[in-house]
């Protein structure tokens, strides 16, 4: 706990945060952080890959994709894969792509079904857009329902090996209601 306060004191001391979310907490308490910006009955349609750096070029394409989203509910969401999960071998587990430090998940979110092509296409124009700063690799749970043809893309040099596995417990492919891993034949 001190050394945890150590590290993040210089962002607490930076200046008066808009929010402040350092520090312990219970792990289900950290599971609902997010749950009001995601309410019952809201439409999503998410987009995501990896990135090697954060580059100037690929935080344009940020910003210019924040002004022109249809819907206030949606975004981007940079999640990093750093600290102990970058020292995990890549074939200990599922996740392959432990080497690639950025992985955005852009988010597109409304409330009205008549608002779903606009929004889906931003977030498939967005994704293209970021496919010029893309190294390779997604992480499977930002696969949108029409993401089929990127789930071996998600498990990497994994996805044999998950696919035999799946054979072995799961040969009538059960359990296919996700980015599915089909048995292998």
């Amino acid at each position: 706990m001190e050394k945890g306060e150590e590290v993040v004191r210089p962002l607490k001391v930076f200046g008066p945060p808009t929010q402040d979310q350092l520090g312990p907490m219970p792990y289900v308490a950290l599971q609902r952080m997010f749950d009001e910006g995601f309410p019952t009955g809201s439409y999503y349609y998410t987009k995501g890959n990896f990135l090697s750096d954060l580059t100037d070029a690929a935080i344009d394409v940020f910003a210019e994709y924040a002004v022109t989203k249809p819907s206030p509910l949606s975004g981007v969401l940079v999640q990093t894969v750093r600290g102990a999960a970058g020292r995990v071998p890549s074939d200990a587990t599922a996740f392959a792509h432990r080497r690639l430090p950025y992985a955005p998940v852009i988010i597109s979110q409304w409330l009205e079904a008549v608002d779903a092509e606009k929004n889906v296409v931003w977030a498939r124009d967005f994704g293209k857009a970021l496919q010029a700063f893309a190294a390779g690799g997604v992480y499977v749970n930002d696969l949108s329902h029409d993401d089929t043809d990127r789930v071996v893309t998600a498990y990497g040099a994994n996805y044999e090996r998950l696919a035999v596995l799946k054979k072995k417990y799961d040969p009538e492919n059960l359990f296919r209601l996700n980015p599915n891993i089909k048995p292998a034949s």
